[in-house]
């Protein structure tokens, strides 16, 4: 999985930080996780707890995208083959697949293409009835890789936005409350383009904490933001959006929505609030989450276990600045090295979320570059350490690199390290110290993956 491993893994430490990296995305592959959670006994499709009867409806169609719907379709048809009578699914992760059409997007960015295979996928969707039996594989990504502009907003003006809060540090549930907003599908869009058929959410969860109506900005889930929540957001952030999103979230908040839902197979009203909690599109929507950011982190547990080192889960819920959240693993790493606090040494200590990077520069990288480098300065010159950090689903911000791995020996010249971070250029630094580790799109998403690995050769100075 992770390319070039010989050059990265020059240590002990090292590699097990390597090995706690891939064991974590192995963990959350998406097919495997349909495997731990749906199977079929005889005409009965189970997932979970839950069990539909397949006679019971005309047709089995399955929908979605996300980072992870390649293998997602991939592991559907494996289970139900034939039974499936159609599908789409929007991904920049294809697979080879038979009865599910995979559609091309792109992320983090929503392209033009993207807005193609959403409307064909929204067409299948449009397409359905109440005697359908319809499959929402959701992951990861899907925010971006399914833009659906609503009425009057062009995809130029959503990329604008788009990036615009992907820069200012934003939080995904807040990106995703305007993005809702300006779009057809997403806050229960299309739940309600599939209303009154039988749907099932099979959600790779990427958001902390597992909010639905944030995972791919909830497309199958109640939406509790509003048109005035949207506009808070770029209000607080100090974006000035294009004049069609400022417009259409103006009147949206001075509570000109369309209080009628769209017609069946027509376009959303242009002012229409997104479906909330006691709306009866959702009589008949069951969301399942197969994996989320617990999934990799208890992987390292019983990775590190079976290596003989003490494992620590810090939290599948870190979030913040990506660089100070280095700073506070790079102190519970240099605790353990001095007291054996929190845990004995050697030790694993991981953590999962999602971190964010405010932009003040105009370098490259991403939020785990910034915490490797971040830790690489904190922890210079200390040895038997290694800290690795990856997004899960092999892309790091926009850059080729999934995150890094560093030690204490990574930072030689920590002017010229602080001066990367201040201009947001860390992928140059660690690509220079040849520190990046590169996946390529790994076929899942469920965030942040960070790993300290402290050796056994750093004994704790006294016991506290």
């Amino acid at each position: 999985m992770i390319h070039d491993r010989e050059a990265l893994g020059d240590s002990e430490v090292r590699e097990l930080a390597l090995d706690c990296v891939e064991a974590g995305i192995e963990a959350a592959d998406p097919e495997r996780a349909i495997d731990r959670t749906l199977s079929l006994e005889g005409d009965r499709l189970v997932v979970g707890e839950t069990s539909y009867e397949l006679p019971d409806y005309e047709e089995v169609v399955v929908l979605g995208g996300g980072n992870a719907g390649g293998p997602m379709a991939a592991a559907l048809e494996r289970v139900l083959g034939d039974r499936i009578t159609r599908g789409a699914i929007v991904t920049d992760a294809p697979e080879e697949t038979e009865r599910i059409d995979l559609l091309p997007g792109d992320h983090p960015v929503p392209s033009e293409r993207g807005v193609e295979s959403t409307r064909r996928m929204l067409e299948l969707a449009d397409g359905v009835g109440d005697e359908t039996l319809v499959l929402v594989a959701i992951s990861g990504g899907g925010s971006a890789l399914m833009p659906a502009p609503a009425e009057g907003v062009s995809l130029e003006s959503l990329q604008e936005v788009t990036e615009a809060l992907l820069a200012s540090g934003a939080t995904i549930d807040e990106i995703n409350a305007v993005r809702k907003h300006c779009s057809a599908l997403k806050g229960g869009g299309l739940a309600r383009r599939a209303a009154p058929a039988t749907v099932v959410s099979l959600i790779i969860s990427d958001v902390v904490g597992n909010d639905l109506s944030t995972v791919a900005s909830g497309p199958t889930v109640p939406d509790t933001t509003t048109f005035a929540d949207a506009r808070a957001v770029l209000s607080r952030y100090g974006i000035d959006p294009p004049a069609e999103i400022a417009e259409r979230l103006e009147r949206g908040a001075d509570g000109e929505q369309t209080e009628t839902p769209p017609d069946r197979g027509s376009d959303e009203p242009p002012l229409a609030e997104t479906p909330g909690p006691d709306d009866p599109v959702f009589d008949r929507v069951e969301n399942h989450v197969l994996a989320d950011g617990f999934t990799p982190l208890a992987a390292v547990r019983d990775l590190a276990r079976e290596r003989g080192y003490e494992p620590l889960i810090l939290s599948s819920r870190i979030r913040g600045e990506a660089r100070e959240a280095a700073k506070t693993h790079a102190a519970i790493a240099e605790e353990a090295r001095a007291t054996g606090n929190p845990l004995e040494v050697p030790a694993v200590i991981c953590s999962g979320g999602e971190t964010t990077v405010t932009l003040r520069g105009e370098g490259t990288g991403g939020p785990n570059q910034e915490f490797a480098l971040s830790a690489a300065l904190e922890l210079r010159g200390t040895g038997d350490v290694a800290v690795a950090s990856v997004d899960t689903d092999g892309i790091d911000g926009a850059t080729d690199s999934a995150g890094a791995l560093i030690d204490g020996a990574t930072v030689s010249d920590p002017e010229r390290a602080r001066d990367a971070l201040d201009d947001n250029d860390a992928c140059p630094y660690l690509d220079a110290c040849d520190a990046l580790i590169e996946t390529g799109p790994t076929g899942t998403n469920v965030n942040d993956l960070r790993v300290l690995v402290v050796g056994a050769s750093a004994t704790p100075e006294a016991s506290r």
